[in-house]
């Protein structure tokens, strides 16, 4: 592998839509350190929920106690499309180092935080490092490997996301239970730096350095839109109510910034998101489509630990082993899926399948009691994981395949980007439905006689620990109301997992590229590309 990038000088520059293809061993050397930096932005969002508790304990902020996630998602959330258009414009490898340096940054502050202020402000920094790391690990992927060999390596991806699943909140009860819960931030410091020696040493791909202009307004218009969109759902909505001025004003506010940021990118001549790309109906369906099915996982990954601690009485890390028929299922059916999508080219039929199995999930789910048996259960969980693990890479490669080679850093941010803005959403509509229905049902279930505990128990759900702290039988009301709330949480995904049914079916198939492919005489052109091309 060439160590140098190659000078471009005299005659006519190179095509930035020409390949430059890595060998398989080159790819596997490369994998080795993109994978490390996703495993810590992945492993960061499920460890720190374990430790929670215990830093409430130690700062007494328990009012302050969402920041810490917030603070997280609403900086990862907001770079993401400007870490995807700067590398488009730069080049890769810096802007990897840059948010690997980022997040280590972030990840030692956080652990030296002597107050809850300090935590919410260091996460922020991780989060902006975080934004970088899986957007552009994925752009690096479309940039060293074809569209047809990709799902060769799907299983890598997936093996990232299931460990991450399983080791957050393992790892997370471990350290919180042994050396202390800034340890969950100490940890990241070997992984990233075994990342940055990778990425540093081997990571050097050829750049086209091309005249741009950086699009200032744009970033500065979309990240007010994201950041007053995430406040209004994960912070206002839940504290001051959804019908509060607080939160219908932070709702309308991102609506204006949101039509304002596509007024500016279609004026502007180097967009962060360029408007164009949405004239494919391939990108702008697996947008759609990525957006809706991070709505819907976010719901199962969040409320799954919860009942298993909640009503199954296990703890932090018996729950996320637990978790592993889900991790199973991904693996499952990621594998074998990517294999056939690199042997075939086609991959539609995957995310349709994948809408109907996250939707059966979502059905069976909805049966759970507090008697079901964990085999059942493991059943449920490992449809879900099948299911997430026919769509979660397939669809990027898809979006990937059908734009020019130059936005592939800016494509793959802003699928990203849609799939954490549909998670985010989704999570704040789910706690939402969550809270309403669990005030109605425990007015169900709470005898006529102790109608006035229905607010004490309805609070006392929001924690593990005061539910179990209980005494019966107010316990058994309160676990009962639980389950049957969280019956309600998931089916209110399947209308939209209706839609994203709808766009899979309708959205057009482009055959995925080869090594060496280019258009043939007689052959149709990559219109979705061309299409979007036609931007410069």
């Amino acid at each position: 592998m060439s160590t140098t990038e190659p000078a471009v000088s005299g005659g006519a520059p190179p095509d930035p839509n020409t390949p430059s293809y890595l060998s398989h061993k080159q790819i596997l050397v490369v994998l080795g350190g993109l994978m490390a930096g996703m495993f810590l932005a992945a492993l960061d969002q499920s460890i720190v929920g374990t430790a929670l508790p215990q830093i409430v304990s130690e700062f007494n902020s328990l009012d302050k106690l969402s920041w810490v996630v917030t603070a997280y998602l609403l900086t990862s959330t907001a770079s993401t499309p400007l870490w995807g258009k700067i590398s488009d414009l730069y080049g890769r490898r810096p802007l990897f180092i840059a948010a690997i340096v980022t997040f280590l940054a972030g990840s030692v502050l956080a652990a030296l935080a002597q107050n809850i202020e300090m935590l919410i402000g260091f996460r922020a920094v991780q989060g902006l490092g975080a934004g970088g790391l899986m957007s552009l690990a994925f752009a690096t992927i479309g940039d060293v490997i074809p569209p047809r060999e990709r799902g060769k390596y799907m299983g890598y991806f997936g093996a990232v996301f299931g460990l991450s699943s399983v080791a957050g909140p393992l790892l997370g009860g471990l350290l919180t239970d042994g050396p202390g819960w800034r340890w969950i931030f100490w940890i990241n410091l070997p992984i990233g730096l075994v990342a940055l020696g990778i990425v540093a040493a081997v990571l050097k791909l050829p750049h086209v350095k091309r005249s741009h202009k950086i699009d200032y307004l744009g970033a500065a218009v979309v990240t007010a839109a994201v950041t007053t969109l995430l406040l209004a759902v994960s912070w206002s909505g839940p504290d001051n109510g959804w019908g509060s001025a607080t939160t219908v004003g932070l709702l309308v506010a991102a609506v204006v910034l949101a039509v304002a940021f596509v007024f500016v990118e279609l004026r502007v001549s180097e967009p962060i998101i360029p408007m164009d790309l949405f004239k494919g109906r391939i990108f702008s369906g697996y947008a759609g489509f990525a957006f809706l099915l991070g709505f819907a996982m976010f719901g199962a990954l969040i409320f799954l630990p919860l009942y298993l601690q909640a009503v199954k009485d296990l703890s932090p890390t018996r729950s996320g082993l637990a978790l592993l028929p889900m991790i199973v299922g991904i693996f499952s059916a990621s594998i074998p899926s990517g294999q056939l999508m690199s042997k075939t080219g086609r991959y539609k039929i995957y995310p349709i399948i994948s809408a109907v199995l996250v939707g059966g999930a979502m059905v069976l789910l909805s049966t759970l009691s507090m008697s079901t048996p964990y085999w059942q259960l493991a059943i449920y969980m490992f449809v879900m994981g099948s299911g997430l693990g026919l769509s979660m890479q397939i669809t990027v490669t898809a979006a990937q395949n059908s734009v020019p080679r130059q936005h592939m850093g800016t494509a793959t941010s802003t699928m990203t980007f849609f799939r954490s803005m549909g998670g985010a959403i989704g999570t704040a509509v789910y706690g939402a439905v969550l809270t309403s229905r669990l005030t109605d049902h425990l007015g169900d279930i709470v005898p006529n006689t102790a109608q006035n505990m229905v607010g004490m128990l309805a609070k006392a759900a929001n924690s593990v620990q005061a539910l179990h702290a209980l005494k019966e039988p107010m316990k058994g009301w309160a676990l009962q109301g639980l389950v049957e709330a969280m019956g309600d949480v998931f089916l209110v995904s399947l209308p939209f997992l209706a839609i994203a049914l709808v766009i899979a079916i309708i959205t057009p198939e482009q055959r995925l590229a080869g090594r060496d492919d280019a258009p043939k005489d007689g052959e149709e052109p990559n219109l979705e590309a061309s299409a979007a091309a036609a931007m410069h």
